[in-house]
């Protein structure tokens, strides 16, 4: 009896996440604080149970999703468990939640990497509702125009900051949406290795959008003679290609270091500045 006694003493005294309790452990505040925070748990808990459920547009939308990722083997249907079941519940799920979005290209190439590195839905559901409804709001609303601006911002940055860049692209007539779009709508997933597109994502949630100019302006100044050297349209367009493959983008670590350094101040003043000149212009544009 004592024993049993003292294993719940013990089993007390650890934290959910195995963590043991000091000596002087308030468990009153923290029993307090978690009867609330229990609430907010169950609402949220409730609130993805209700996600899942129900139909609309969304399911339809998803009918090209086994593209995602075909090279990898945990989202094929062969896998165990099927990847491919878990994406499709987080897609639908933030399609109901967010119904002025549904669902747009490049979010299930997101979810997909979310759903890899939290191995749960909910989480992955919350982190992508982070990333779309507060950090990137309008990328993937039906008119994108969030992200035709942010394009456009990227050719204003490239004008102040490596403008030889941005003399040749222009005299060639190419279009920056023609060369980054994929960059600002898969937020670097198949363009840049795993682990450098993961710790850009972690500055990403920290430090908001700003990020994604840090690394589309290191990459091209980091690049800037190579880019210089084409001749011709199609020549820049293959040069922003092969600039996202090397030793400088899988050396992870230090190409987060160049990304704070390379492109110089940039000021989140700066960029808002810019956003709105720039939506100005596309609006005017129809």
């Amino acid at each position: 009896m004592a024993g049993r006694e003292d294993g719940r003493d013990w089993a007390y005294r650890v934290d959910p996440y195995g963590f043991e309790r000091p000596e002087d452990f308030d468990y009153a505040s923290y029993e307090a604080f978690f009867s609330r925070y229990l609430v907010v748990l169950t609402r949220r808990a409730i609130k993805w149970s209700k996600l899942l459920k129900g139909k609309n547009s969304i399911q339809k939308s998803l009918k090209d999703m086994n593209r995602t990722f075909p090279d990898n083997v945990k989202f094929r249907k062969t896998a165990d468990p099927c990847l491919q079941h878990t994406l499709y519940n987080v897609l639908v799920a933030y399609g109901h939640h967010n119904k002025a979005v549904g669902y747009c290209q490049g979010m299930n190439f997101i979810a997909g990497y979310l759903i890899l590195i939290t191995k749960n839905e909910e989480e992955s559901f919350w982190l992508l509702d982070a990333l779309i409804g507060r950090i990137l709001p309008d990328y993937y609303s039906p008119a994108m125009l969030g992200l035709k601006t942010d394009q456009e911002v990227l050719g204003e940055l490239v004008k102040m900051k490596v403008p030889a860049v941005a003399e040749l692209m222009e005299r060639h007539g190419v279009m920056w949406t023609l060369v980054v779009s994929r960059w600002f709508i898969c937020l670097f997933i198949d363009i840049l290795p795993v682990e450098t597109v993961l710790r850009i994502w972690d500055c990403l949630f920290y430090e908001g959008s700003k990020i994604i100019f840090r690394v589309a302006l290191t990459l091209i100044k980091q690049n800037q003679a190579f880019i210089l050297e084409a001749t011709n349209f199609p020549d820049i367009c293959d040069k922003f290609k092969q600039m996202t493959k090397g030793t400088f983008v899988t050396e992870c670590h230090s190409f987060m270091q160049k990304i704070f350094t390379d492109p110089g101040s940039l000021s989140m003043a700066t960029i808002n500045k810019l956003r709105e000149t720039c939506r100005e212009r596309l609006l005017s544009q129809g």
